[in-house]
């Protein structure tokens, strides 16, 4: 099952807090429902763990993401992932661009667009439901990383002496928790049906 994803979001920070927290995977990863940064390779490689749980199926996935291409002068970065089901025959490959924009107000605009690829058992929910579940996971993201940049101008720590080809323990992390894909699919549903029937009441008007 192939789809594609379109996002934006507004964050009330300059553009260059934006870019440089969504250039760095140690960052980055405390925003992302159910992720894990397992290993730093090099600069622009790391290997990465994700869990998925909906009702009673569970699924985890590793794999490797890189950043193939960083615009420093653009604030465009393109990355692409390609992960296997652990204990499974499920994969995701993505390959995603985001783009960091400058606003009057004084805060950015973050634009994803990202081509999606799965394969296995989690393609029985549908792409509509899957579809679905993804934008609601991408605005907890969002909302995620509001939080984490809309605060006072302060110098943003930076782990300068994390070696590359290590595993990714020096920092103290969150515990990482599955992804709660039930709720999610419910309130996936519940914006399925209600765009229905406002198209539904649009045509009778």
């Amino acid at each position: 099952m192939a789809f594609k994803i379109e996002e934006r979001f507004e964050v009330k920070a300059p553009v260059e807090r934006v870019w440089n927290y969504l250039i760095d995977p140690q960052r980055v990863v405390h925003c992302l429902p159910g992720a894990e940064l397992l290993e730093l390779r090099d600069d622009q490689t790391f290997l990465g763990a994700i869990k998925v749980k909906v009702g009673p199926l569970s699924m985890s996935y590793k794999g490797q993401g890189k950043f193939t291409e960083i615009n420093e002068e653009t604030h465009q970065v393109q990355m692409v992932g390609d992960a296997r089901e652990v204990g499974g025959s499920g994969s995701t490959k993505v390959s995603m661009l985001s783009t960091v924009s400058a606003l009057e107000s004084g805060g950015c605009e973050v634009l994803v667009n990202a081509d999606i690829d799965l394969v296995g058992k989690i393609v029985q929910f549908g792409r509509g439901m899957i579809e679905e579940v993804s934008r609601q996971m991408f605005r907890q993201f969002s909302t995620c990383v509001r939080q984490q940049l809309e605060v006072a101008d302060e110098p943003q720590p930076q782990n300068t002496d994390q070696p590359v080809n290590q595993p990714v323990d020096q920092q103290p992390a969150p515990e990482t928790k599955p992804v709660a894909a039930a709720p999610l699919a419910f309130r996936a549903l519940w914006a399925i049906i209600v765009r229905f029937f406002k198209r539904l009441f649009g045509r009778s008007q």
